[in-house]
C-alpha cells in the first residue's frame, strides 16, 4: 500500500454544506431517549465535545452516521447527518419515541451548517465544541494536513472562496464516514471504521442492532474495513470495488467519494481486508483503477 498522500491545494474560506441537515432532538427524554437508539453514549455527552455516533437497524447496518453535540444555547440534542436520508431517518426515529417526552423535528433551516477551512479555524483538539453566537464551531480532524471546523447555525456572511467540492474532498480524505442515502444499510459500524474513531461505545446499554456490532467486535467475524483510495475519475458512493485476481465478485463499495478539478478523485472505500493488497477496480471489473492510499488514523491490530 502506497502511504504517501500528495501535498494537497491550500484553501482557505467557508462553505454552506448543501449536503448535510440537522436533527433537532428536545425534551427532558432527549438524552435518554437517543442513548437508547445510537451507537453512542448520549446521557455522557459532554458540554465542550461533539461526537460521532451511528444509527443501526436491527441487523446491525448503519441507517445514517452523525455527528451530535449538545446545544450551547440550551438543552436540546443536535445530530448532524446526510440531508439525502435526513427525512427517512427523522421518521424511523420518530416511530420509537412511544411515550418518551421527546421532540424531534428537522433544524436544518434554523442551524444552517457550514464547512470552515484554514487559519481562522479555532483549536486544535479534534471535536472539541466552541459556542458561537447562534451556534457553536466543532473542531473535525485535520484531512490532507488542512485545518477544518464544522459551524452550526452561525452568520457567517458571505460563504468565502471556498468551493463546495475542495470540502468533500477533505472529507472523504479525513478517513471520517458519512452514511448517504446510496450506502444506508449496507455496512456495520467496524465495516467503515466508526469505533475506530470512537463513534461507538461498547459499555452503554442496549440499541438497535447491538449485539450483532458487538459479535462483529469480540468474535472476530469482521471482515471488511474502511481505506483511502485515489483513482483519475470520478467515482460515486454505493459503486462496488473489484479485485482482478477475483473479479467474479465485488470485493467491497464506495462509502464516499468526491473530486476536485486539479487533483486525483479520492473516495472512501468499505472492503474485504483480504483484499487490500490486491489490484482493485471501480464500478466493473474492467473499471476506473484505485490505487490506496494510507488512512490519517491507526486502524484496529485486526485490519493490520
Amino acid at each position: 500500500m502506497n502511504s504517501e498522500i500528495p501535498a494537497p491545494t491550500t484553501w482557505h474560506g467557508r462553505v454552506r454544506l448543501t449536503d448535510w441537515g440537522v436533527i433537532r432532538a428536545r425534551g427532558e427524554d432527549a438524552r435518554s431517549f437517543l442513548h437508547g437508539q445510537l451507537t453512542q453514549d448520549v446521557l455522557q455527552l459532554p458540554a465542550d465535545r461533539a461526537r460521532l455516533a451511528g444509527y443501526c437497524s436491527a441487523k446491525g447496518r448503519l441507517l445514517a452516521s452523525f455527528v451530535v453535540w449538545a446545544d450551547p444555547a440550551g438543552s436540546d440534542v443536535l445530530l448532524a447527518c446526510s440531508a439525502d436520508l435526513l427525512p427517512q431517518v427523522l421518521k424511523r426515529l420518530r416511530m420509537y419515541v412511544l411515550r418518551a417526552k421527546c421532540q424531534l423535528s428537522d433544524a436544518s433551516d434554523d442551524l444552517p451548517l457550514y464547512g470552515l477551512v484554514g487559519a481562522e479555524v479555532p483549536g486544535d483538539v479534534p471535536w472539541a465544541l466552541t459556542a458561537k453566537v447562534g451556534g457553536a464551531c466543532i473542531r473535525l480532524p485535520d484531512a490532507a494536513g488542512q485545518r477544518r471546523a464544522l459551524v452550526a447555525g452561525a452568520v457567517l456572511g458571505e460563504e468565502g472562496a471556498l468551493p463546495l467540492a475542495a470540502w468533500q474532498w477533505l472529507e472523504v480524505h479525513s478517513g471520517v464516514p458519512r452514511i448517504v442515502a446510496a450506502t444506508a444499510e449496507q455496512f456495520v459500524p467496524q465495516m467503515v471504521n466508526l469505533e475506530a474513531l470512537d463513534g461507538v461505545n461498547f459499555s452503554k446499554g442496549c440499541y438497535p442492532g447491538q449485539e450483532v456490532v458487538a459479535r462483529s467486535q469480540y468474535r472476530g467475524t469482521l471482515k471488511r474495513r474502511a481505506y483511502l483510495a485515489e483513482a483519475d475519475a470520478l467515482l460515486a458512493p454505493g459503486a462496488e470495488v473489484f479485485d482482478l485476481a477475483e473479479p467474479e465478485q465485488p470485493a467491497g463499495t464506495v462509502v464516499l467519494a468526491a473530486a476536485v478539478a486539479g487533483r486525483p478523485s479520492v473516495a472512501l472505500l468499505s472492503l474485504k481486508t483480504a483484499n487490500a493488497g490486491g489490484r482493485l477496480v471501480c464500478g466493473a471489473p474492467d473499471g476506473v483503477p484505485l490505487r490506496l492510499r494510507a488512512l490519517p488514523y491507526p486502524l484496529p491490530v485486526d485490519a493490520a
